[in-house]
């Protein structure tokens, strides 16, 4: 049984500084929470959501009615144990379940769409910094977080470093490559070639860029696979029928699945928010934003570190979680490492890896 979460949303009381220069007002933060928080506030977890994720982590989603998104790894007993931890997740700026975004009402009293700034992963990690000023939590025993969330966990020690004793970043990066950046890219293109994007104006409508969205998570989610887990899942196997189609229907059940998962993330999903986002990740390099050296910004450190990389995922391979360890250790900081091996490529954080939740559990406790 899922734990009870506690939804709410702060307004920040100060204005939020963005790397692009510019400044957001009245920046609303949406946020839930699991277990209680001690006393001295001590045992308290930050969780960092990925790129289509949201506050939800292990409470059923408001509009899809699914289960949170890692409801296996949060809960009474379960490897980050809220019998034990005050667990928080906040949907980040720029996303579209209740935190300041590109569908947010602007000054002008309607959504700012395009109108919103350009945000960066750092500017994300300064709303949850805010978040915690409001809660009262000076240092975290732990900031945890997977794929877009690993970057917001490696962001936060580097430019929080008294903020978190322990970070775990798993599957992810501390820059964004070339072909991270092209495939984001295919994915902007699907939703600005829509003709209901409207150049980002699409709300008043009521006509949103389904298409062109359905088409960018679609791309973006053959990046979450793996070649392994997609030929045993799906291989040539026809959908619902015994020989070719000859036409452009989904003759292929990795035709129908991919379609599928395209469609539903469409009701979910704001597609300005998805433009954001992913030119946010495109941006992240920890190293340029230190001066060029990765060391550098981890230099006097008082954090324990983990990352975990899988052998299947090719989106972050092992090699990126290898970039940050060796800086890590150039700069003397505590760090463990460990590539664990599953069949299901990115997406291995969120599914069932049981070797992922002895790792979590031991760096935790």
């Amino acid at each position: 049984m899922a734990p009870t979460p506690a939804f709410s949303a702060i307004t920040l009381p100060h204005a939020l500084p963005l790397d692009s220069g510019e400044v957001l007002e009245g920046v609303q933060i949406a946020f839930e929470t699991y277990g209680e928080l001690a006393a001295d506030k001590g045992n308290a977890i930050l969780l960092c959501h990925a790129l289509t994720g949201d506050q939800f982590v292990a409470s059923e989603h408001p509009i899809t009615g699914k289960p949170g998104w890692w409801e296996r790894m949060v809960g009474p007993g379960k490897p980050i144990d809220t019998g034990r931890f005050h667990v928080i997740c906040a949907n980040v700026i720029g996303s579209c379940m209740g935190s300041t975004g590109p569908a947010s009402e602007g000054p002008e009293g309607k959504p700012h769409a395009m109108a919103f700034p350009v945000i960066t992963i750092r500017d994300m990690v300064r709303g949850l910094i805010g978040l915690l000023d409001v809660l009262g939590i000076e240092r975290l025993h732990a900031v945890v977080g997977g794929s877009m969330g690993g970057m917001q966990a490696l962001s936060l020690a580097a430019n929080f470093p008294e903020r978190a004793e322990r970070v775990l970043a798993i599957a992810t990066t501390a820059r964004h490559s070339a072909q991270n950046i092209a495939f984001h890219e295919v994915g902007r293109q699907a939703i600005m070639a829509d003709p209901a994007w409207a150049d980002g104006e699409y709300y008043a409508s009521g006509i949103t860029p389904d298409a062109g969205l359905a088409v960018a998570r679609m791309a973006a989610h053959i990046t979450y696979l793996s070649e392994e887990g997609l030929t045993e899942k799906f291989g040539r196997r026809l959908q619902d029928r015994t020989e070719k189609g000859f036409g452009f229907d989904a003759d292929f059940q990795v035709e129908s699945y991919l379609r599928y998962q395209g469609s539903g993330f469409t009701r979910r999903f704001d597609a300005n928010s998805y433009l954001y986002i992913t030119r946010a990740m495109d941006y992240f390099d920890i190293a340029e934003e230190h001066g060029g050296l990765l060391a550098d910004a981890f230099a006097g450190t008082t954090s324990r570190f983990c990352l975990v990389s899988f052998d299947s995922d090719w989106l972050y391979p092992t090699a990126e979680s290898r970039h940050v360890v060796h800086a890590l250790n150039a700069a003397g900081a505590p760090v463990s490492f460990v590539e664990l091996s599953a069949p299901f490529g990115h997406d291995s954080f969120l599914l069932e890896v049981p070797a992922l939740d002895r790792v979590v559990k031991g760096f935790l406790e």
